[in-house]
Parts: structure tokens; C-alpha cells; sequence
């Protein structure tokens, strides 16, 4: 399959350089594979090539629908590079959040096909395109914060709180839950089973090639979450921040008093 074009993965300390591809496995779909060994995690230089992409999809083609996947066997993608993401303070609001904010936003239909693990970040990032598809036979999909201490974002969280019932949300987040591809459509959060193929079939299925014709497809989608809209802005992300630094002050104060409470009862 002829690529239609192809957006470098520049190098990024510890990680190799990659290469996100775009072919056309079928008329009017845009797959795009993305390589940033060795597993994907979500970096400056990836969240930047993946908007490139999908900016050169909107502005140089024909509406259609647009798939995402690895060209890695492992790895959907491992989610973010923690140091990378703590150490760069402009990461979440201009690069992490842009582009969950342009996939959830984006003006046609967006299928991320899970070949492999989508751990943390890279569940987050299939999340926010419009409809998942999970190989049966390998991979686990989970939001894995709980186990390395990480609270989620408010921007982070939204999604799955938007997107999940209670029980899934509540297994996702506060579990640490590891669901396999069977488990994942039992529990609603991904749409069918299978990889490129079975995408494709379920694209033909749905008619999901004419839907961005119109052009209201992305604004349809801006209402429809527009409270993950929100925070993704980086408007939203900043004040939430301020709310969050709230809470985390609070709860020290809580601390703190029930310390003196227990140890003057000593």
C-alpha cells in the first residue's frame, strides 16, 4: 500500500526517531501509523507530528474518516514519557491537550485501532477519537495512575467520566482494571474487535465516509463533549489547575488538623 505521505518523529532523549505514515486502505479512509520507538509514548515530537497529520489529512484531502494505529507489534502507545511531560510545562495545555482536543473536535470520524497495549495516556488519546477498535487475541487497555501515584487531570478524567458508565469509569480509574479486547466491548469503550480490516468493514458498515461532508461533524462533537471541551483549552487547563492546587491545600490542612487530633488523644 502506496503511503500518501509521511511526518518525521524527530528524536527526543531517550527516544528514538519515528515516522507517522498515512496510506488509504480503502477509499476516502486515512490510516496512520504511528512508529516512535519503542512503544509510542506521547512526547512533544509525537502529539506535534500527530497534529501535522491530521492537519495535512484536513487541508490536502477529501473528507473521509481517519484511522489511527501502531506500527508497532506491542504498543498502541504507553502513554505519556512522565519526565518529559513533569519537565515541560507547556506540555499538557499546548501540546498533550491540543491534540486530544483536535481529535475529539476533529471534522470527520476518528477510529483508533488498538493493535497492542494502550496504557495510561495512549487509552486517553484512543478515547478521544470517535470510536475504538481492540485486537480479541493481545493487548490490555487500562488507566494505570493509581499503581505510580499520578492523579489524573481534570482533562483527563473528563473523558472517560463522559464517554464510560459509572461502573467501567469507576473500574478504569479507581481499580487500575487491565480489560482485554473481549472485556473492553463487554464494558462499552470500544466498538468492535479485530485490526485494519475489521475497521474498514465497520467504516462501509456505517456510511462513516460521508459524514464530514456537511462540515458540522466537528462542531456536532464540540457539543457533545463540551465539558472536556473546556478543559483541553488552555483556558480550561490553567483554571482547573488553580481549583486542583485548592484541594490539595485542603487536604494538607486536613491532614495536619487529624494528626493533632489523634496525638493529643495519645
Amino acid at each position: 500500500m502506496a503511503a500518501l505521505f509521511t511526518i518525521p518523529v524527530p528524536a527526543l532523549n531517550q527516544h528514538a526517531p519515528g515516522t507517522i505514515t498515512c496510506t488509504s486502505p480503502a477509499p476516502l479512509v486515512y490510516l496512520l501509523s504511528i512508529s516512535a520507538p519503542p512503544d509510542n509514548r506521547l512526547t512533544t515530537a509525537t502529539c506535534t507530528a500527530l497534529l501535522t497529520a491530521l492537519d495535512t489529512i484536513e487541508f490536502s484531502h477529501p473528507p473521509g474518516v481517519v484511522l489511527t494505529t501502531s506500527a508497532l507489534p506491542k504498543f498502541y502507545s504507553n502513554g505519556l514519557d512522565l519526565e518529559h511531560a513533569l519537565g515541560t510545562p507547556t506540555f499538557l495545555p499546548q501540546q498533550l491537550y491540543r491534540l486530544f482536543h483536535r481529535l475529539l473536535t476533529y471534522p470527520m470520524p476518528t477510529i483508533a485501532v488498538l493493535n497492542g497495549h494502550a496504557f495510561a495516556g495512549g487509552l486517553m488519546l484512543a478515547m478521544h477519537h470517535d470510536y475504538r477498535i481492540m485486537n480479541p487475541a493481545k493487548g490490555f487497555a487500562c488507566i494505570n495512575e493509581l499503581d505510580f501515584g499520578v492523579p489524573l487531570k481534570p482533562a483527563m478524567s473528563s473523558i472517560f467520566r463522559i464517554k464510560t458508565v459509572p461502573e467501567t469509569y469507576r473500574k478504569l480509574v479507581l481499580e487500575a482494571h487491565r480489560f482485554d479486547g473481549k472485556a473492553a466491548l463487554a464494558a462499552g469503550f470500544v466498538d468492535g474487535l479485530g485490526g485494519v480490516e475489521e475497521a474498514v468493514k465497520f467504516v462501509e458498515e456505517r456510511k462513516l465516509t460521508e459524514k464530514g461532508k456537511t462540515g458540522i461533524y466537528g462542531l456536532m462533537k464540540a457539543e457533545m463533549y463540551r465539558e472536556s471541551v473546556d478543559f483541553l483549552s488552555e483556558k480550561g487547563h490553567y483554571r482547573e489547575e488553580e481549583r486542583v492546587l485548592g484541594m490539595l491545600d485542603a487536604d494538607a490542612e486536613r491532614k495536619e488538623e487529624g494528626a493533632k487530633r489523634i496525638g493529643a488523644k495519645l
